[in-house]
């Protein structure tokens, strides 16, 4: 006889399974439809990429040499720093040295409210020279057809902002395999599920965001207190009736050798973000967890065969997914780590209902507090 328990726990993964179709199905069909022709390719505007940095990852020099090489006629790169002793400075004041026909940097730059990123980026706003421009974190790697490639759906007035994911294809930690595994398998597939039920994207990715100058002020600008600002730029670019694109460039972003502690620890601030902007749709992730709801109701059942066939066509159709994903994206080199899955499915879940209550949030080594709405206040 099922209990009531079990039967929730078969509804739940039931869902789940759903959950990974989609998954797959979405991943699948965004990175392999047909590429649609643009004429940005023969407008080459000049562009103004905004770096705002906070101390050294992993990978720095490589990372902030390639927003300086690329194939592009017209463009400039600012680097901005809110603490004067800073650590990335003496580093970025050798990158702007050897590109010193591209890049400026700017540093000691004063907050102007508690969130330092758009602060930084604020000042670097006001320095930038052209019209395009393109917020870009600090912790990424990009190709040199970076600039064409995702300032291309701005030739459409109608497209507000142009975001990118990101992931690191190759990691080599334990740490860096789990938070790639994460952002590839389960963030990058939610994203566009949710650009499906929305009927479209209605937030950003911090990563990358291309727009205009005009069409930011447009929708408010930068906000200085507020957790996930660049999901709320998002957010308030679609309310505001623009079209916010997902590029199919994926961008890279390798954590080094942070600890599993360090990738929950920003999970946590991102689990806490998503449930501040989406309020009441955060607690229907529930239904992604089906491979950590299989041991539970494995062992409610005394291990029944039904619940075993169940079971195992849980974690078949998560491995399926998995392999569309690392096919559609083209990182193979993450089908190595793909033995962490229980693990991470465990890491994911605890994440998610870590999020689902708390205010605080750890931040570049700040632990910050969040209020209604998503606005954030130094704790105290």
């Amino acid at each position: 006889m099922i209990t009531l328990l079990e039967l929730l726990l078969v509804l739940l993964i039931s869902g789940s399974i759903v959950f990974y179709l989609a998954c797959a199905t979405f991943t699948y069909q965004f990175f392999n439809a047909a590429t649609l022709p643009s004429t940005a390719d023969n407008l080459d505007l000049p562009v103004s990429i905004l770096v705002p940095a906070c101390g050294v990852d992993a990978g720095a020099w490589e990372n902030w040499s390639s927003f300086c090489l690329q194939n592009y006629p017209n463009y400039e790169v600012l680097f901005g720093v809110t603490d004067p002793h800073d650590p990335a400075i003496p580093m970025l004041q050798k990158v702007v040295a050897t590109y010193s026909d591209r890049a400026r940097l700017f540093y000691g730059l004063e907050p102007r409210g508690v969130n330092y990123k758009d602060s930084n980026l604020s000042y670097l706003l006001e320095q930038a020279q052209h019209e395009v421009i393109i917020f870009a974190d600090s912790d990424i790697r990009v190709h040199a057809d970076y600039i064409r490639t995702v300032t291309a759906p701005l030739a459409d007035e109608k497209v507000g902002l142009v975001t990118c994911a990101f992931i690191g294809y190759q990691p080599h930690s334990l740490g860096a395999a789990i938070a790639s595994l994460g952002r590839c398998f389960d963030f990058i597939p939610s994203l566009l599920i949710a650009r499906v039920l929305d009927r479209g994207l209605r937030c950003a990715v911090g990563a990358t965001i291309a727009t205009r100058k005009t069409t930011l002020a447009s929708f408010g600008g930068l906000h200085f207190n507020r957790i996930g600002s660049d999901y709320n730029l998002g957010k308030r670019a679609a309310e505001a009736g623009y079209r916010i694109e997902l590029s199919r460039y994926v961008v890279e972003s390798d954590t080094g050798n942070e600890t599993v502690g360090q990738v929950f620890q920003r999970e946590l601030r991102w689990a806490r973000t998503i449930r501040f902007n989406r309020g009441a749709q955060y607690y229907s992730m529930v239904f992604c967890y089906g491979t950590v709801f299989c041991l539970p109701l494995l062992l409610l059942s005394g291990f029944a065969n039904w619940v075993i066939a169940l079971s195992l066509v849980t974690f078949i159709v998560r491995y399926l997914q998995m392999a569309t994903t690392i096919f559609s994206i083209k990182c193979p080199s993450l089908s190595r780590w793909l033995w962490l899955l229980p693990f991470r499915d465990v890491l994911t879940f605890f994440v998610w209902l870590m999020g689902a209550f708390g205010q605080s949030v750890y931040w570049r080594g700040r632990q910050l507090r969040v209020e209604g709405d998503g606005l954030l206040t130094q704790w105290e």
